[in-house]
């Protein structure tokens, strides 16, 4: 299994280099890191006393695979839950921040177990999770990819401007989802006529 320093480096080349997408609620964001990250953690790059575009310009990969496994592996204690899901959780975190555990704790729910919806990995989040691996151990990280693949579409439901990051513009999977499925087996993938159906609503 991959070390959290390595799935870090895996996260930052996934995440790729400087953007600043109008549509993104994110803002201007580097490896993944965005701008309000960056005020949050005080990162004045530039030193000029304000945080701005230029100093997530400035953002190293080295920065911000420290960061990923700072504040979003271990400050959230995903090293308590079965280490089988630790890269899906982690890239989820830095994609959606605590949505990431409420996506895993609504799973554990629909396979009864009890757990609470908060978006918080504590003693009971962490018990519940591997006694749902232990149960299904070949089948929990495909079901919570099919969950996050199924959160990214509920987004573009919801979010017309947000849809660009799950279709194509020539209708095929958008970058969401090809994500989602990154951590799901090629047999729960879904073809490109079943990805269409799903999304022919959004016009």
């Amino acid at each position: 299994m991959r070390n959290v320093q390595h799935l870090a480096k895996e996260i930052v080349a996934r995440e790729g280099g400087y953007v600043n997408d109008p549509d993104d609620p994110g803002g201007a964001t580097k490896y993944g890191v965005t701008i309000h990250t960056m005020r949050r953690l005080g990162l004045d790059l530039t030193g000029d006393g304000t945080i701005t575009p230029q100093d997530v310009k400035k953002l190293s990969r080295a920065q911000a695979e420290e960061i990923f496994v700072k504040r979003y592996f271990e400050a959230p204690k995903i090293g308590l839950l079965p280490e089988a899901l630790h890269a899906t959780v982690f890239d989820m975190y830095v994609n959606a921040g605590s949505n990431a555990v409420r996506i895993l704790q609504r799973l554990l729910r629909d396979m009864g177990l009890d757990v609470s919806v908060d978006g918080a990995i504590g003693p009971q989040t962490a018990k519940a999770a591997h006694a749902a691996h232990d149960a299904a151990p070949s089948h929990l990280v495909d079901a919570y990819g099919i969950a996050r693949r199924n959160y990214y579409y509920r987004i573009a439901d919801r979010r017309a401007a947000s849809r660009k990051y799950a279709r194509r513009k020539d209708g095929g999977k958008g970058g969401w989802i090809t994500r989602a499925e990154e951590f799901i087996s090629p047999r729960f993938h879904l073809t490109e006529a079943e990805h269409r159906a799903r999304t022919a609503s959004w016009g």
